[in-house]
């Protein structure tokens, strides 16, 4: 049995892949949770709760 390689996506703050169905454009939102910052990782627990914090 052959391996197969495929290129997709993966949301940075659910983590679901998903293969796009226009490959020449980046998806705007995770087809899942429906983040426009699924390409961007969720900041630090500690920056978060120092801004609770002030």
């Amino acid at each position: 049995m052959a391996t197969v390689k495929l290129i997709g996506y993966q949301c940075e703050r659910c983590g679901h892949q998903w293969l796009p169905r226009d490959s020449e454009q980046e998806p705007r939102v995770c087809p899942r949770c429906k983040s426009p910052y699924w390409n961007r990782p969720r900041r630090a627990a500690n920056v978060a709760k120092k801004k609770a914090g002030k």
